[in-house]
């Protein structure tokens, strides 16, 4: 590199600070880069920094599993190294066999639980019918009565009325008129 070259990339590191390092790509395309430790020119130290340029995505477009768990453990400096891509391979296979391996035994827990439902084994769970809220008139209930059942918001005044028998109360009540 000539002597120009050397004073210009000297200035601009002075100034700018280094420029960004391509370290790895994903499977979907991500690039990921950092921005190693550096000094600025009044002297204060910069520690390294980690990014990554998705492809084609917003910031708010982000999902779950857009990134690999390697790479997202790098970029957070749970790791010191990138991941290589036989890592991120294997690990994505192994994933892939528990995901089976959980189907299975839930698949074998349903045949045995049905079957210790079928011998008497196990009680079966209670299936709960629902027929209405415990607030509503009605509750219950297959036809209104005679008895009062409104509740606090739905009380009128003077609606209810007692049947035709009287009680000793009210007769003795009534005498003293």
């Amino acid at each position: 590199m000539s002597r120009p070259w050397q004073v210009l990339r000297a200035l601009r590191l002075r100034f700018f600070g280094p420029a960004k390092e391509l370290v790895g790509t994903d499977q979907f395309g991500n690039k990921y880069y950092r921005v190693p430790k550096h000094e600025t020119r009044a002297g204060q130290i910069i520690p390294e920094r980690r990014f990554v340029e998705a492809i084609n995505r917003e910031p708010y477009q982000y999902q779950t599993g857009d990134f690999p768990t390697e790479w997202e453990a790098w970029i957070r400096k749970k790791r010191s190294d990138p991941p290589t891509i036989e890592e991120i391979l294997k690990n994505e296979n192994y994933r892939e066999e528990m995901k089976q391996k959980i189907k299975d035994v839930a698949e074998k827990e349903k045949l045995l639980q049905a079957k210790e439902y079928k011998e008497g084994l196990v009680a079966e769970p209670v299936q709960t019918r629902i027929r209405g809220h415990a607030s509503a008139p009605y509750y219950g209930k297959k036809e209104p009565s005679q008895d009062p059942t409104s509740t606090a918001s739905t009380f009128q005044p003077g609606s209810w009325m007692p049947s035709g028998n009287s009680s000793g109360h009210n007769k003795k009540h009534n005498g003293d008129v």
